[in-house]
């Protein structure tokens, strides 16, 4: 069985990790000075693209990583949030959770991904966690949070303002994945947040 490769494209079309090579070539075929390169060690990868030392995130006892995804059901106006927590391959906790909040819900499937996002941070405050990465694979979840993205909605205005408040407690570094790429737990999530709702 071949080892795991993580293609991590740090210049191209759209930086991050991808989970194949043809996944990584899509980014930056075509693309002028795009840099890319394989690793068999995920933080290895996200240290090819962050850089070690821009990194606040220690690679030590007190880190977990998180998969969260959202999912939407129009014909009952709830969304779902799935999460995984985990800490040295091990699963710590998934959450699969539904609701309908009126200032969210119009926000669709997003509205589950920011939830569990939070859920996933909630998680880290509650078990004195000092280290969180998130993996997501809707942008926002990220561009909100740094400013890169306006907040314009009542919902993206109080996840930011939420993410404020936990950025003084919780280092949280963020890691875009491709969604529907097979990746286990990508998929996971994926699959917690469609059975809050009954999808």
């Amino acid at each position: 069985m071949s080892k795991k490769k993580y293609y991590a494209v740090r210049k191209g079309k759209c930086v991050g990790i991808y989970n194949t090579w043809d996944e990584c070539k899509s980014q930056v075929n075509g693309f002028s000075g795009a840099e890319y390169k394989s690793f068999s060690n995920l933080e290895e990868a996200n240290e090819y693209i962050y850089g070690k030392k821009e990194s606040k995130i220690a690679y030590n006892g007190n880190t977990v990583e998180a998969y969260v995804d959202g999912s939407y059901e129009h014909c009952i106006k709830e969304y779902g949030s799935g999460v995984v927590i985990l800490k040295d391959g091990n699963i710590l906790k998934t959450y699969s959770i539904k609701g309908n909040d009126e200032f969210l819900v119009t926000m669709r499937n997003v509205a589950g991904e920011i939830e569990a996002a939070k859920l996933a941070m909630n998680y880290c405050l509650e078990e004195n966690i000092e280290n969180l990465i998130l993996y997501f694979d809707y942008e926002g979840i990220e561009k909100w949070c740094t400013g890169a993205w306006k907040t314009n909605k009542s919902g993206t205005i109080e996840y930011k303002a939420f993410y404020d408040k936990v950025k003084e407690k919780l280092n949280v570094k963020f890691v875009k994945v491709k969604a529907h790429s097979g990746d286990k737990y990508n998929e996971e999530a994926d699959k917690l947040a469609k059975k809050a709702i009954g999808i």
